[in-house]
């Protein structure tokens, strides 16, 4: 439905999409500009950043394709509208998924698309098959991850009511993070995002095996093939926790 709402007016769809895709390619911009002043970023040439930032980019705009849509949940606990999706015959969340649909999020992907094809036709890897294999893994597990934050995200908020800004901390800022080397930032801010809120496995392990680099921490090689599995315990984890907030909420209580 709201595919069709969109299509019906193909110019404003073509300039939102155009906007959307200018909008985040501001950040790209801001990496060019730190290079038009260093050499390498924490250890890191250009062209590698470029393909942190091309998987990171790529995989969040998969899962906020899907389902970004997530931080409106708590206008609708807020104000009570949440009821009319408990009465309809269709999973709660597949609706609040769907909710406003964007199709204008395509220019993320395709703002995501075009530098990750730069950094690819640019950086030197030694290809074999275990790294042509990660690729897709890297894109599609990212994607789970953060589908994941953001339905944990939307969970908080049937006890937060509306804290979207709260959730888009860790999605938004989440993938801004990863658009740099693990080398700059401190080693406690990467253990935090490696063991706590596991967002390094969308491209800093298995992209660190693909340069050929080494982790900031020293894990063994099997961990940068463990994003699928990292990806499915998160869902599961998000899957529970959005449960239990559908469970707890009581309506506007009038």
């Amino acid at each position: 439905m709201w595919i069709r709402s969109t299509m019906a007016y193909r110019a404003s769809f073509v300039m939102s999409t155009f906007g959307s895709f200018a909008a985040t390619g501001l950040d790209f911009v801001a990496i060019l500009l730190m290079f038009s002043r260093v050499d390498v970023l924490g250890g890191y040439s250009l062209p590698e950043v470029a393909f942190l930032y091309g998987l990171s980019s790529v995989a969040f705009g998969l899962a906020d394709l899907a389902i970004g849509s997530m931080d409106r949940l708590g206008r609708r606990v807020r104000d009570g509208t949440l009821d009319t999706l408990l009465v309809r015959p269709a999973p709660v969340l597949a609706q609040v998924a769907a909710d406003r649909f964007g199709l204008r999020r395509l220019g993320r992907i395709a703002q995501g698309s075009l530098v990750l094809g730069y950094a690819l036709g640019t950086v030197r890897i030694d290809w074999s098959a275990p790294k042509l294999l990660l690729m897709p893994l890297m894109l599609l597990s990212g994607a789970g991850i953060f589908c994941a934050v953001f339905v944990a995200g939307a969970a908080f908020q049937f006890a937060a009511q509306d804290a979207s800004e709260v959730q888009n901390a860790f999605t938004y800022g989440g993938t801004t993070l990863l658009q740099y080397p693990p080398t700059v930032f401190g080693k406690e801010l990467v253990r935090g995002v490696t063991f706590v809120l596991p967002l390094a496995f969308v491209n800093w392990l298995p992209a660190s095996y693909v340069l050929g680099r080494p982790y900031p921490l020293g894990l063994p090689v099997w961990t940068a093939f463990s994003p699928p599995l990292v990806a499915a315990a998160c869902c599961a984890l998000a899957g529970l926790a959005w449960r239990a907030g559908l469970r707890s909420y009581r309506s506007t209580g009038s």
